[in-house]
């Protein structure tokens, strides 16, 4: 409908990936170049994830069109599936005949193994490309471990590259599948556009499609990076939109105002002025720590992610409970009633299961103190510090009481994990922005502070709600405040060193204390699987965190009593 009316000759964002329009960023250059990799050079799994909408598919089907001519490539796009039929699967995409009508799992593992013999014979290369493989059943990825040891004296017959979301990573991770995870030689992770790279990403497809860069106005393009956080997906869908709505008001570009209204069509009318979930924490981290640094005012958890602070009296909420909340939660919306049904649920033995308060209902209480000064109240409060600081630099109080915050996203795994307080930022169904701090953590019940009134509310509940945007406070050890990577040496790592021998209950004796060494890589992996981190060697800021959190220092809050893991 627009295409004729800005010049184009095509749509420049469509949602079918399309290779054509390929944006390698820099980060999308690397994934694949994981990928290439993965099909020219023997090996066991090449791993790669990325959240929702991130241009995983896009990516596979721009190695589709770049492989070799000695490659065979089988391409399951549908993992939920038995051991049986997804040998199957793969028979059908090698074009392998079924050695009997109803083979057994060993009879198509020895037919397919006899397959990829001679086709290593003949000079051709076998991969197989698992999509969504965040679905796989333990019991499949078993079977593609034993998959890899088809095998001649020198090389792998088969290599793998499994493609998924970030629970793939989590999953790998488990101790069950550690011979699986042994395997993989290589790994990416594909994050989000940056603000530069969401500019540069609309530009693209526009001059791909035979449009003008100007079709966008500058703020247009930025307001669109805010609006979906840099996932390639949703800037297609925004994007779309903004063009059919510029079209309509026959206007030649495209506005802000035009970009946001199209944005609340997609979205819908309740959620149109919502943030979309955003993975761009780690700049906003950034920023904060510009300001920090030039003593900028006003700054806050609510206004880095584009909302203001409510300052109102704090007052105890009030949530429906019993028979009274059977008769209103016929009338309140899915996410209060799921709610509520927390409230009503029934232990196997007849008895009540602890009552949930309505997180829906504390949000929408005009009493409750959702700002972020209310918030750093309660953490500098918790960890026995004044409460008196400069409500525009609460950060740069917390450097000053040798406290140092940390903005992270993450999930309830990893507040658990970390097991400090922590201010989750949450947005409710008008886009409104509230602070609460997690104070206690039971299960799946989760004890929370909103201007200094406590409530217990579900993990479910704050799923809502809660886009996994969180900041802690923590006290660094000796100047291990930041990444530290094997083969380097420095204080810190003399520091995390230490660290690690009062945990682990043992003295290293070394040379080199202040030295990265390998030994003290595989120490910081173990410890790191042991809490359930990111086993990659390197002591980064979570990790960090965990060892600090795992000392016991006198006077460090925690959400819950801690059992040592030795």
């Amino acid at each position: 409908m627009y295409i004729k009316f800005f010049g184009l000759s095509e749509k420049p964002f469509s949602i079918t990936p399309d290779p054509h329009f390929l944006f390698l960023s820099e980060r999308h250059a690397e994934a694949l170049a994981h990928l290439v990799y993965g099909v020219t050079e023997s090996g066991g799994f090449i791993q790669l994830t990325g959240e929702v909408g991130t241009g995983k598919t896009t990516l596979t089907r721009c190695l589709l069109d770049r492989l070799p001519q000695t490659v065979d490539l089988a391409v399951v796009l549908n993992p939920r599936l038995t051991v049986h039929e997804f040998l199957l699967t793969i028979f059908d995409e090698l074009h392998i005949e079924a050695p009997a009508q109803n083979p057994t799992n060993k009879e198509l593992v020895d037919a397919l193994n006899l397959h990829l013999l001679d086709s290593h014979t003949r000079g051709r290369r076998t991969v197989l490309l698992v999509d969504e493989a965040q679905n796989l059943d333990s019991d499949v990825l078993e079977q593609l471990r034993l998959l890899t040891n088809l095998e001649t004296s020198k090389e792998k017959l088969l290599q793998i590259i499994l493609v998924g979301q970030p629970e793939l990573r989590e999953t790998l991770a488990r101790k069950d599948l550690r011979q699986l995870a042994q395997r993989i030689t290589g790994r990416y992770h594909l994050e989000n556009l940056s603000a530069e790279e969401t500019i540069a990403y609309i530009r693209h497809r526009v001059s791909v499609a035979g449009g003008e860069h100007d079709i966008f106005e500058s703020a247009a393009l930025w307001e669109v990076h805010r609006l979906t956080g840099g996932i390639p997906r949703l800037i297609n869908v925004i994007c779309d939109r903004a063009l059919l709505g510029a079209y309509t008001a026959e206007s030649k570009t495209v506005t802000r105002k035009i970009v946001r209204a199209a944005a609340a069509e997609v979205h819908g009318k309740s959620v149109e002025a919502r943030p979309q979930k955003k993975h761009y924490w780690s700049n906003l981290a950034m920023t904060a720590a510009v300001l920090l640094m030039l003593g900028v005012a006003g700054w806050g958890i609510a206004q880095l992610l584009g909302g203001s602070s409510r300052t109102m009296v704090p007052a105890p909420a009030t949530a429906a409970t019993g028979t009274e909340a059977v008769a209103t939660a016929k009338k309140q919306p899915a996410a209060l009633r799921l709610s509520m049904a927390h409230t009503l649920k029934m232990t196997r033995d007849g008895a009540a299961a602890p009552a949930f308060d309505s997180l829906t209902a504390i949000l929408n209480d005009p009493a409750s103190d959702t700002s972020t000064d209310s918030a750093f109240v309660e953490l500098f409060k918790l960890w026995g510090r004044p409460t008196d600081f400069d409500r525009a630099s609460p950060c740069r109080f917390a450097l000053q009481q040798n406290l140092k915050c940390e903005f992270l996203v993450g999930s309830m795994r990893l507040i658990n994990t970390l097991n400090r307080p922590a201010i989750l930022s949450l947005v409710d169904d008008n886009g409104q922005l509230h602070n609460a701090v997690v104070t206690r953590v039971d299960g799946s019940a989760v004890e929370i502070s909103v201007g200094g009134v406590k409530h217990t509310v579900s993990t479910t509940d704050i799923a809502n709600y809660w886009y996994g945007e969180l900041l802690i406070l923590w006290q660094p050890r000796d100047g291990a405040d930041s990444l530290l990577l094997p083969n380097t040496r420095s204080n810190a790592v003399a520091s995390l060193r230490r660290s690690l021998d009062l945990v682990d209950g043992q003295v290293d004796n070394r040379a080199d204390p202040r030295r990265y060494d390998a030994d003290l890589e595989r120490r910081v992996m173990q410890f790191q699987r042991r809490h359930h981190l990111e086993a990659d060697g390197k002591a980064g800021v979570q990790t960090l965190i965990a060892l600090n959190t795992a000392l016991e220092v006198a006077g460090t809050p925690v959400l819950k009593d801690i059992t040592r893991r030795k």
